[in-house]
Parts: C-alpha cells; sequence; structure tokens
C-alpha cells in the first residue's frame, strides 16, 4: 500500500535536508494510512478503544531526503501474531530507495484506560493475511 507526500520545509534542517526524526513520523503516518485504506481507519479504531502502539522501531537511511522532495512510502505486513505485527516501510523518491524501516505495533485496547495488548480480531487478521509480505526485513534495513 503506497503513501504518498511532499517534503515541507518545516521537515527539514537548516541546510535543507529532512530532520531523521521525520522518518519516524511518516512512518506511522503511512501505517494510519494502511489501515485507513484496508477499512480499519484509527477515527474508528479509536471509537472502539483500540489503538496499535508502537513496541519497536527503526530505520535505516540510504540518501538524503530535501525540501520538495516528492516521496512514496510503500508499506507492507511483514509479520503477524497473534497480538502483534510487524510493517515495513519502504521510502522511495521517484525510483530510488532512500530509507528502509519498520515498527513492530501491538493490537491494544484501551478500554480500561490502560492499554493492554489484545487478540488482532480474525476479520481484521483475514485482511491482513492478504497482504502479508515475506520480505526479510533484516535485508531490507
Amino acid at each position: 500500500m503506497d503513501y504518498h507526500f511532499q517534503v515541507r520545509w518545516g521537515d527539514t534542517d537548516a541546510a535543507g535536508i529532512v530532520f531523521y526524526p521525520n522518518f519516524y513520523k511518516w512512518m506511522d503516518e503511512a501505517t494510519h494510512h494502511f489501515f485507513a485504506e484496508l477499512g480499519y481507519p484509527t477515527t474508528i479504531l479509536f471509537e472502539q478503544k483500540i489503538g496499535l502502539p508502537i513496541l519497536e522501531a527503526k530505520c535505516q537511511f540510504r540518501f538524503p531526503l530535501v525540501f520538495g522532495g516528492e516521496v512514496r512510502i510503500c508499506s507492507a505486513i511483514t509479520e503477524l501474531r497473534e497480538k502483534v505485527f510487524q510493517i515495513v516501510h519502504e521510502f522511495y523518491e521517484r525510483e530510488t530507495v532512500v530509507a528502509v524501516g519498520y515498527e513492530m505495533r501491538a493490537w491494544a485496547s484501551f478500554a480500561d484506560g490502560r492499554p493492554k495488548a489484545v487478540p488482532i480480531p480474525t476479520e481484521v487478521k483475514q485482511v491482513l493475511v492478504e497482504r502479508l509480505s515475506f520480505r526479510s526485513v533484516e535485508s531490507q534495513t
């Protein structure tokens, strides 16, 4: 699933190069876009007291992005467990991979006010399995 955006001035440092924490922000945005495209937008999950908290995140930077750059993030589920999933994000500028990262996230209920990992519902798992990719994170990051 692809997520597109343009690098804004506020995303860069004084030299016009993207400040690295923005890659983590964009991975988060891409994950929420991914779930919205599958029919599970964050707004609906939030109303159901469900969240997708990050357990781990990593990003490897290969080439700099600069102000005005057109970016495409390709996201894919690469690991799916009972309560946890891994989503890999590949950042492209044109056809060049400029960064690769991943997030490990939990399917969590906030019903009791405190997040608690719960099993991913069967219907969600079925949709995620259809999108499962077997790319190795180690070879990508």
